[in-house]
C-alpha cells in the first residue's frame, strides 16, 4: 500500500491517540494536500516545526499499527468477508443451474446481506 493511503488509513484508526496538533498537521498534509510551507504559514510555526511533528505522529501511527495491528485486521476481515460472498455467489449460481431450492437460494441471499452490511459498516 502506498505510504499515503497507509497513513491515511492509519490516521482514521490511530488519529484519536495523537495530540490535536499532529492529528491536524497530518489531515492538512495528507486529505487536504497542503504543503508544509502553507501548514506552518497557517499555524504560525516554521516549515521544519510541521515537517518534524508530521514525521513523529507519522512513526506513532506506525508504531501503534505494529503493536495493535487494527488496521491490518480490518483489511482481513474485509477481504474475508468478500470471500464469504463469493462463495455464496457460487452456491446460488449452482443452484439455479442443478435444480432451484428455494431454501438455497435464501439461504444464500441472507450470507450475502449479512457480509455486505458488515462491509460497509
Amino acid at each position: 500500500m502506498a505510504k499515503n493511503l497507509e497513513v491515511t488509513v492509519l490516521l482514521d484508526f490511530y488519529g484519536d491517540m495523537l495530540t490535536d496538533n499532529q492529528r491536524n498537521f497530518l489531515g492538512y498534509y495528507y486529505n487536504d494536500d497542503f504543503s508544509l510551507s502553507e501548514i506552518a504559514e497557517n499555524e504560525g510555526i516554521t516549515r521544519q516545526g510541521v515537517r518534524d511533528a508530521i514525521k513523529r505522529a507519522e512513526n506513532q501511527l506506525f508504531e501503534m499499527e505494529s503493536r495493535l495491528g487494527l488496521a491490518k485486521r480490518f483489511r482481513e476481515m474485509r477481504k474475508g468477508l468478500e470471500e464469504i460472498m463469493d462463495c455464496a455467489a457460487e452456491i446460488s449460481e449452482c443452484n439455479m443451474r442443478y435444480g432451484l431450492s428455494r431454501e438455497i437460494n435464501d439461504t444464500t441471499v441472507k450470507i450475502k446481506s449479512i457480509a455486505l452490511g458488515l462491509i460497509e459498516s
